[in-house]
């Protein structure tokens, strides 16, 4: 088999205890030296007690069903200090537990804490393991627990679209129970609000066909939403503006039963284009053109801050949601998301922050603005000056910002936190719901820490960003932790406990597995971000680089371990599916061999040898997509099902399916940001990927045949016109059901692949790896190379006059 050089060795050079640390807690306080803001006060939970613990026992019986039984629930708002949220646990005299806690959530995160660390359950995206014990465990003192901030964020404005966007309520439903399992009580809920931009809009004369070129498609709402883009992926169907309405009546109406605080959506300043028709005297310009999309459906119109018709539009936006959804006097709203304001005069910033924040207020005047600070990401632009001009532009404590993704680039520390205005700690972690392993577990561990204690600290919360979610589970439930967590976690400890609560069994190799990943692979401590550059997802081209920050043979070690674990947890539904995704991540690492194969051969000009490694390369992809097909989560067809399945006519489904297939290959007419939302789900695999690399092979061989060199851009305009657009508007059914035992499947691919694992090409590949992250050499992180592009783009178009480029 595949053994361990002795050269490696575990963290503290042993193998994890068999045993699990039961986690005991007493009284947990929250965080002290962190800033109070009494404008804020007024961000809590409406709902009585009674209702918030009859949604609390719903949660409970949907997880556990039966043994809900077991269980009595309480809520008494009076339980702990005051804007945070407490549970307390004990055992009754009759064998039940008692959960009290001060809102409903926080009787769900108590639930969802006994039953991991008294029951090792767990419940995660890809499903749950919740086998009850005949007796549940006596608690034999009672455990309190607050919460350390008042706040705890959940969702990216993006997520709504990767990964939201064709949910009915049944999935809805279950994604709120995951929000209070884990603490969650400020959630986004952005859904429906294109049903109240097409009121306010018909009430200033507006017409449906002004709001076609407005609104964008189903599937990239989310960008025009921010103003990025306009129109593309629609016209969106009537249909679909009213039942997202009558959806969202339903999410909101659970969260606040919950005792959540969710926000809602406010006026940025972007309007539809024919405002210069109807509003001739309008003051209207222009925002950059975004992501390389032409004027057609970027650039979107953006109203003067002074313009009357700013805050008369905001105010009206505002009453409009107070009217159909009822408010919790939290707003989101971001006008300068990807794109450079026209100035950068403090001036011209702070006319910005306060034409947005009157707009809100014009329409409830104890609103609070949520502001997602990515923008501040463009630190070419974003200054001191800048940044101090847009968040003081709002009175002290009105404005939360999201410190959107703390986890790579702490914007906070750069600017006195905020210069006192609050914000959270958020882990963005993911881009574009992409599938590879990755994580940085000693940022999560310890830097919200930090935060909390960094000199005259604004920070009011934490929390979860993700792009897209469906992947990493163990990072997810790690971070949550962070909710009650008082000081960092010894990781391996952790993870042990992880393994036991997701498999429901102690077993050596599953938590060596877990350990080795943990302290590789789910590690990244060399700088290094998720970048979404994964070769096979990626359009191919002869210069990619490499994009490992951990030793591979720690990936092929673990994928070993759970070969062995699957004797006795193959039943799981949760060791199958990560044993399928730690064998997709480990095949997508295989891909460097035969690329860089292929491109050794390209550079001699041997054509037999381009079309074994092409031919070699193609067989991957087609055993990667027949793991795939065999486990539930990783299904396209599941994804084009949901799309489809909100269209009221043929047409309707048409263009849903087109929004599904176009988000996760090209994102755009012209691949745009091609591949940036790429997803490793069966059906992309062998549909996409493998044609594509097939393309690639043929045109690598009639390059060398033809004695010419290869071109990216004449290659991208054939291999878009050949195999990516086609497959965006085809029809094909693709499979909605699994088929095949991924553990068997798995078992077969290690065989099959193991004398390529066990090549020194992989030693050789992590050197090079690791000379790069010593060089300057190494790759750009994703998200300042995005914002870099992005700060590009704008200066050009500001100075070609407005015009294409």
């Amino acid at each position: 088999m595949f053994t361990e050089s002795s050269r490696f060795k575990m963290p503290g050079g042993a193998m994890l205890l068999s045993v699990v640390l039961l986690v005991v807690i007493s009284t947990v306080r929250p965080a002290a030296g962190v800033r109070d803001f009494p404008e804020l006060s007024h961000l809590k939970t409406k709902t009585s007690p009674d209702v918030q613990r009859e949604a609390a026992r719903g949660v409970i019986s949907r997880l556990v069903k039966d043994r809900a039984a077991d269980f009595d629930v309480d809520v008494n708002p009076d339980l702990g200090p005051k804007e945070r949220d407490t549970f307390r646990l004990s055992s009754t005299g009759d064998g039940r537990i008692l959960i009290e806690g001060t809102t409903g959530v926080a009787v769900s995160m108590g639930f969802y804490h006994y039953i991991k660390y008294w029951c090792n359950a767990q419940r995660t995206w890809a499903g749950q393991q919740t086998e009850l014990p005949p007796t549940l465990p006596v608690i034999e003192k009672p455990v309190v627990i607050t919460s350390n901030d008042r706040f705890r964020y959940y969702k990216n404005v993006c997520t709504e679209s990767y990964s939201f966007v064709f949910w009915q309520w049944d999935r809805w439903e279950q994604e709120i129970d995951w929000m209070v399992l884990h603490g969650i009580n400020m959630p986004l809920a952005f859904t429906g609000q294109e049903a109240i931009f097409q009121r306010v809009y018909a009430r200033l004369g507006f017409t449906q066909e002004d709001l076609n070129e407005h609104f964008g498609g189903p599937a990239f709402l989310a960008w025009s939403r921010m103003g990025n883009m306009r129109g593309w992926g629609g016209p969106l169907p009537q249909m679909w503006i009213t039942n997202q309405l009558i959806l969202q009546h339903q999410v909101l109406q659970r969260m606040r039963d919950l005792g959540m605080i969710p926000v809602l959506g406010g006026f940025a300043g972007h309007v539809p284009a024919a405002i210069t028709k109807l509003y001739p005297h309008a003051n209207v310009t222009r925002l950059p053109l975004w992501a390389g999309f032409n004027s057609t459906y970027s650039a979107t119109y953006l109203l003067d801050f002074e313009d009357p018709l700013f805050q008369k539009i905001g105010g009206l936006f505002i009453q409009e949601t107070i009217d159909e959804y009822g408010t919790d006097h939290i707003y989101n709203a971001d006008t300068f998301n990807e794109m450079l304001p026209a100035s950068n005069s403090s001036e011209y910033i702070a006319k910005a922050g306060r034409a947005v924040y009157h707009g809100m207020i014009a329409g409830d005047n104890k609103a609070v603005w949520l502001m997602q600070g990515w923008l501040f990401m463009a630190s070419g632009f974003w200054g001191a000056e800048q940044v101090k001009a847009l968040v003081t532009s709002v009175p002290q404590g009105r404005m939360i910002i999201l410190d959107l993704a703390t986890d790579l680039n702490p914007i906070y520390a750069h600017f006195q936190s905020y210069y006192g205005q609050p914000f959270i700690w958020c882990m963005l972690h993911n881009f574009g719901g992409t599938s590879e392993l990755f994580g940085s577990i000693d940022v999560y561990n310890t830097q919200p820490f930090k935060g909390r204690s960094f000199p005259n600290s604004s920070m009011i919360g934490i929390g979860i960003t993700p792009e897209g979610i469906n992947q990493n589970e163990v990072v997810y439930e790690f971070m949550a932790e962070n909710t009650w967590r008082t000081e960092p976690r010894d990781i391996f400890k952790w993870v042990e406990q992880y393994a036991l609560q997701r498999y429901g069994a102690n077993n050596a190799a599953i938590a060596s597995a877990w350990t080795r990943l943990m302290s590789s692979v789910y590690n990244s401590t060399d700088g290094h971000h998720d970048n979404d550059w994964v070769l096979i997802s990626e359009r191919p081209s002869t210069n990619r680089g490499i994009d490992i920050w951990y030793r591979p043979l720690d990936l092929f070690l673990s994928w070993e371990g759970f070969l062995t674990a699957s004797q006795e947890l193959e039943g799981n539904q949760l060791f199958r599916y990560d044993i399928t995704d730690v064998t997709r991540n480990s095949l997508q690492i295989i891909s460097y061999f035969y690329y860089f194969s292929m491109m050794e051969s390209y550079k001699i000009n041997d054509t037999a040898g381009i079309k074994s490694a092409g031919g070699k390369m193609s067989s991957l992809l087609a055993d990667m997509d027949h793991l795939l097909n065999a486990n539930d989560r990783f299904l396209v067809g599941r994804w084009i099902r949901d799309a489809r399945s909100w269209g009221s006519d043929d047409s309707e489904k048409l263009l849903l399916e087109y929004n599904a297939r176009n988000q996760i290959t090209l994102w755009g007419p012209n691949g745009e940001i091609v591949d940036y939302a790429a997803k490793q789900w069966a059906g992309v695999v062998a549909g996409f990927y493998k044609p594509r690399w097939e393309f690639f092979t043929s045109w690598l061989v009639e390059l060398v045949q033809n004695k010419t060199r290869f071109d990216s851009y004449i290659f991208a305009e054939h291999i878009m016109a050949e195999v990516e657009t086609p497959w965006t508007k085809s029809t094909y059914p693709y499979p909605t059901e699994p088929k095949g035992n991924p553990v068997e499947i798995s078992k077969a691919l290690f065989s099959k692949y193991l004398p390529v694992l066990q090549h020194p090409f992989f030693d050789k590949l992590w050197q090079q790896a690791q000379s790069k992250q010593k060089s300057q050499l190494k790759p750009e992180p994703f998200y300042k190379w995005r914002m870099r592009q992005l700060l590009n783009r704008s200066k050009q178009w500001r100075k070609s006059g407005y015009s294409e480029y």
